[in-house]
């Protein structure tokens, strides 16, 4: 009965998205207005403040390593553990943030991360010993966890389809955006002055989100019809016509809510390919090396006699120009080509980057190691940035149906983070047995990535959200 619901509803949606056919429900433009209006813009710079604080976060331990733990006393594994709470903190904040969005809605999970954020900024500026900046690292990570999942869900769902990949994949640019900000800040601040900066964008998003709707698709999810309409007119501009569009946000909202799921749902078969395909992007992305580049930048330069001042400011100023393009390429060429362009460039890069490594360490053209390192990274970067750091995202707040959303969305985020304690804890170490080894460890699990997006990642450019979730589903049966 529950499937001859779902069919019914969504029949017009089925087919394998793979096969890349266009059978659209409606125009990419809505009829009558413009896709793109200030309400639009000021609702994703706000949310992607989020995004920005997440890259301040991530690049701050790689900036106050040497300088904290001369300060603290801190031996390497105090420190790697300072590293990798954070992704502690965001396990747990991933495991409530997809029901804590669903209940109290997507503005006020952002305005609660920012407030974990604040308070844990405020807690390493004033910390007195290695406990207190673990309990802030640990509270900016329960933030992270919620930011991670909220933000590009929200913006997934204010967006219309014809430039819906461009928005989402903006998270990259921002995360690079508070990557190098925090990077060029740790040149001329102290780690508890830098602390007290952070604050600054977390603030930002607090005030900002008094002036921005609500996502008109969780609106539609609770039933507030009215509120869900003013916010969508709001979102596309007063002379747009959305009726058609609101039309197919409430049909497959009243569809998926027949088959309400909690995580136990998760695991029924119409399911099954959706999931996959979150958790394994999810836990390709980490196993990959993403979170190591922005944590331990320092350390990597260091063991390679890079400079540890000029070298981290200079790779995320250097990576800008690959987050930008991978903006302009999300909506051109689709998110499976670019993620699988990225997964090959960066297995490459981080093929060069473990040669270096082995060359150094058996004596070996040592004076090319600093450059084919900071190479190396650089490469590495730039793949990253157009493709499989900021797309396993972008598909993440596409594939799932509003009634698996929190669950699903909680899962896949868990993974992520789950994966990126295990990477970030055990790289110092890993770098200190075999540092050629962890890099070709890395390059393998790119190569992993590459082989998953050929065989199981669908191209989701320019479809609806419901017409996306309604054919993963169909392509199951």
């Amino acid at each position: 009965m529950e499937k001859e619901c779902m069919e019914e509803g969504l029949a017009n949606t089925k087919r394998p998205l793979l096969l890349g056919e266009r059978n659209f429900i409606n125009s990419d433009k809505p009829k009558g207005g413009s896709s793109f209006t200030p309400v639009l813009f000021l609702s994703a710079i706000v949310a992607l403040c989020g995004n920005f604080c997440f890259g301040f976060a991530a690049g701050y331990t790689s900036t106050a390593e040497f300088e904290m733990m001369e300060d603290l006393g801190m031996s390497i594994a105090a420190y790697s553990f300072f590293g990798s709470i954070m992704t502690i903190g965001a396990a747990i904040g991933a495991i409530l943030s997809g029901k804590m969005a669903d209940f109290i809605g997507r503005k006020r999970t952002m305005w609660l991360s920012q407030i974990f954020c604040i308070m844990g900024w405020l807690g390493i500026a004033f910390a007195k010993n290695v406990w207190g900046v673990n309990i802030g690292r640990a509270s900016i990570g329960f933030a992270v966890g919620l930011i991670a999942y909220v933000v590009p869900v929200y913006i997934a769902e204010i967006t219309p389809k014809n430039i819906r990949g461009r928005f989402v994949v903006t998270l990259q640019l921002m995360n690079c955006s508070g990557l190098l900000v925090v990077f060029f800040l740790g040149n001329f601040f102290s780690w508890r002055t830098v602390s007290l900066l952070a604050i600054i964008p977390c603030l930002m998003q607090v005030v900002g989100l008094v002036f921005v709707p609500e996502s008109p698709r969780w609106l539609a999810s609770i039933g507030k019809e009215i509120e869900f309409e003013d916010a969508l007119r709001r979102l596309r501009g007063v002379d747009a016509g959305v009726s058609q569009e609101a039309i197919e946000i409430k049909d497959a909202t009243d569809n998926f809510q027949r088959s309400e799921a909690g995580f136990q749902g998760l695991f029924q078969k119409k399911y099954a390919y959706p999931v996959m395909i979150g958790v394994g992007l999810m836990l390709l992305q980490q196993l990959g090396g993403n979170s190591v580049f922005a944590a331990y930048l320092s350390t990597v330069f260091a063991k390679a006699n890079v400079s540890t001042t000029i070298g981290p400011t200079a790779i995320a100023f250097l990576q800008m120009p690959a987050a930008v393009l991978g903006v302009f390429l999300m909506d051109a060429f689709g998110r499976r080509a670019l993620l699988m362009v990225s997964s090959v460039a960066a297995c490459l890069c981080l093929s060069i980057m473990g040669l270096s490594f082995y060359l150094q360490e058996h004596q070996y053209a040592k004076e090319f190691t600093p450059l084919m390192v900071f190479l190396g990274v650089l490469g590495f970067s730039y793949a990253f940035a157009i493709g499989m750091s900021g797309i396993p995202w972008v598909i993440m707040s596409e594939i799932f149906p509003i009634n698996i959303k929190a669950s699903a969305g909680s899962l896949v985020t868990l993974v992520n983070w789950s994966s990126s304690w295990l990477v970030t804890f055990a790289f110092n170490f890993m770098l200190e047995w075999n540092s050629a080894g962890t890099f070709f460890f890395f390059a393998s699990m790119s190569a992993m990535a590459f082989l998953f997006t050929w065989i199981m990642v669908p191209e989701t450019k320019g479809r609806s959200l419901e017409e996306i979730q309604a054919s993963l589903i169909a392509y199951v049966y």
